[in-house]
This record gives C-alpha cells, structure tokens and sequence, in this order.
C-alpha cells in the first residue's frame, strides 16, 4: 500500500512512522531541509527504514490519487496524509509593514538559530504562543520590554471541561515563569515609528480605550495562527479547518489530515493526530491511547480558539494609509466596496501578490465585510508556467 504524507512536523513524522510500522510503502514529503516543521526546527532527526523522506520538495496539486511536485513530477498513492501546518496571522496597523516588526514564528525561528535581531524587543499578540517565544528571546540576553495579550485570561474560567482533561498544560505555565511578570493581558501594539510604540490597554472587543508610548528595537506579532490548506480547497471544512472524523477522513476519498489543518491544539495534539491518521491510512484501527490524547486535544484546541479569538476592535487600529496587503502595496484606503472576496481581488489587487492572500486575504475581508472564501485555489503554491507546460498531455485538459 502507498502512503504520501505532506508536511515533517509532529503529525506528520507521527504519521508517516506509523503507518509505515504498520508495513505501508511511506513518502513523506517536505519543502523545508529538514523535518521537524516549526515546533523541532533544527532538532528533530527522522529515520525509518520504511519512508523515504524527500527534503525541499514542494507539493502543489493533489489530482485524483496523484500527488503533483514541483519538478515537475508526480507520486501516485492509494492515501494521502496532509499535515502541512500553519502560519502566523499578523494583524495590520500602521508600522507593520517597516523595519523591526517581524511574526511571532520568525522570531521563534531565529531564536532557534541563536539570532534576535534586536536588544529591545516586543511580544504581541493573542494565544499561549506568546509565551515561549517571549521565552527564547529573553534567554538570548534580549530585554524583553512587554509581553502585550489582548484577550483577557477571565475567558479560559469558561472552560474547566478543557483544563481538567489538559492538567499537564498548566504545569508547562512554570517554564514561562521568567516572562510572566512583563505579561500584560486586554494590551496591544497598535501602531510602531522607528523605535516609538504605542502600546495600548484594549476593551472586550479590542477598542483601544487608552494608549502610552514604549521604545522597543523589535515587535513580534502573533494573533494565532491560519491553517495550511491549500492543498486540497474543496474538503469540507470548519472556521478555515478541515474537518475530520474520528479517523481523522477528510471529505475526500483516501484523503486524511492530521496536527494544525484540523485545529490549532498544540504539539501534543498534532502528533496524536498523526498516530491515528497513519494507522486508518494503512487500514488498522488507531491505538486507544491515541485516540483518548486526540480527544482530550480537541476540546483544549476548541477552548484556545474560544479564548483567544480575534475580536473586531482591532478593526479601528489601522489609518488609512495603513498597508494591508504588502505584496501589492495595497493600503486601507484603497480597498474598494465589494460584494466578495474575488471582486474584492480584482478592484484593489489585495490577495494578488506571492503569498497569494495568506497574509493579508483574511484581513482584508473582515476590514470590507466581505465573506472570507478560504482561499481555494486550484493551485497551492506558485510555480514556474514551464512546469505546467511540461506537464503530460493527459494532466492539462
């Protein structure tokens, strides 16, 4: 049986072991040098005799039971895992787009890599991200001026089902017990001119209610994160998320999701979802003790989106000249009226650049109100016409 599996982060080596344990023939393919995604950069070493791991390979089609690589080449399978992760979401204001604003994952990257490009920094955000990479930066010698969370920790009281089945996260609050007395909580960054921030104390809807100014070198920007899911834009799908059943089955025959696809839920989660994906995909029935670790993720995962979700009084933040979209140099005032994402699109050329929409295309939609489309495209990155045109006659109809 052949098993792809896209993405080398926890669920995806979860995946590929597992199925591969189980006597599948496993690719796991990855368009990063190493695996071990964004959580294990740079420390994780995967080996198995069963999968062949193929490093700086991007995927960008899923036709059929055909995987498309750029190359051009082609990896036929009879299940495919998708566990390509997810990114930061920045939130725009004025300042954003120049010189020492960075997100919250490239910090921590960096930070990996003993780098922090700056003495002063800024932690800025929502979720419990926040904290290690605050964390990693601190413990480079960087003076950490704030650790700015614009939810209120009041939210998770709602949520003793979540805590109770999840113990072992409160415990992981005490390796963060060196940050915790520069957190700040219901307190934004809101706007940055060179080493001038303003920094403000945020209502329940995230309306600035009052503002100081702060000098910082560095602001790290992290309001969560938005789900990888290019790859496969006509799944069923939840808030952005695939859906998934208990066997962790997309809407799509022989097609599973595992780790960050299905829900920002941690590590933990993701390599538990992983197990369960690799075992279904290879016909067995997944391990108990997984199974139970899923479940108990999920309601962590479903009261961190509660808890920590971005509140539309952030929408008052940007000016009008405030960049929203950085590829195409689109500006608030430029955005036009619209009555959908594609209008939207075509009139003021937001979402059109490299990234395609992944930074500024959510953004761009809740400052309209337009309706968000998911960004299904039928391609899921960018690629060279001359790749498509070598393609065989049979794949361009």
């Amino acid at each position: 049986m052949r098993i792809v599996v896209v993405g080398a982060g926890p669920a995806g080596m979860a995946a590929a072991r597992t199925a591969a344990d189980a006597g599948a023939e496993v690719t796991m393919v990855d368009s990063e040098p190493e695996a071990g995604g964004q959580y294990l950069r740079g420390s994780a070493r995967f080996g198995h005799s069963g999968v062949t791991h193929l490093k700086n390979t991007e995927a960008w089609l899923v036709e059929g039971n055909t995987l498309h690589l750029r190359g051009p080449e082609q990896l036929r399978f009879d299940a495919l895992i998708i566990a390509t992760g997810a990114y930061d979401r920045p939130l725009p204001f004025p300042g954003w787009d120049g010189p020492g604003v960075i997100t919250a994952g490239a910090a921590q990257a960096l930070a990996k890599q003993g780098v922090t490009l700056a003495e002063r920094v800024i932690v800025t955000g929502t979720g419990p991200f926040l904290l290690p990479v605050a964390t990693a930066l601190q413990d480079l010698g960087a003076t950490l001026v704030g650790v700015y969370e614009a939810s209120s920790p009041a939210r998770w009281l709602r949520e003793a089902k979540a805590i109770t089945a999840n113990r072992h996260k409160i415990g992981e609050l005490a390796g963060y017990r060196k940050v915790l007395p520069r957190l700040e909580t219901r307190t934004a960054v809101i706007a940055k001119h060179g080493d001038r921030v303003t920094v403000a104390k945020l209502d329940s809807r995230w309306r600035p209610v009052s503002h100081r100014t702060v000098h910082a070198d560095l602001v790290c920007v992290g309001y969560g994160f938005l789900p990888r899911t290019d790859l496969l834009p006509d799944a069923r799908r939840t808030n952005d998320f695939y859906d998934v059943d208990e066997r962790q089955r997309t809407s799509v025959e022989n097609v599973y999701a595992a780790g960050e696809v299905t829900g920002i839920g941690g590590a933990d989660l993701a390599e538990a979802e992983g197990v369960v994906a690799g075992a279904a995909a290879a016909g067995l029935n997944p391990p108990a003790k997984a199974v139970e670790a899923v479940r108990k993720g999920r309601l962590f995962a479903q009261a961190l989106a509660r808890a920590h979700a971005v509140q539309p009084g952030w929408q008052t933040w940007p000016a009008p000249d405030t960049t929203v979209c950085r590829c195409e140099k689109v500006r608030l005032e430029d955005l036009t009226d619209a009555t959908g994402m594609r209008e939207l699109k075509l009139s003021s050329r937001v979402a059109m650049g490299r990234c395609q929409g992944r930074i500024c295309a959510r953004n761009a939609a809740e400052l309209t109100g337009v309706p968000f489309d998911g960004q299904r495209r039928v391609i899921a990155v960018p690629i060279p016409l001359g790749e498509l045109a070598a393609l065989p006659e049979e794949n361009k109809s």
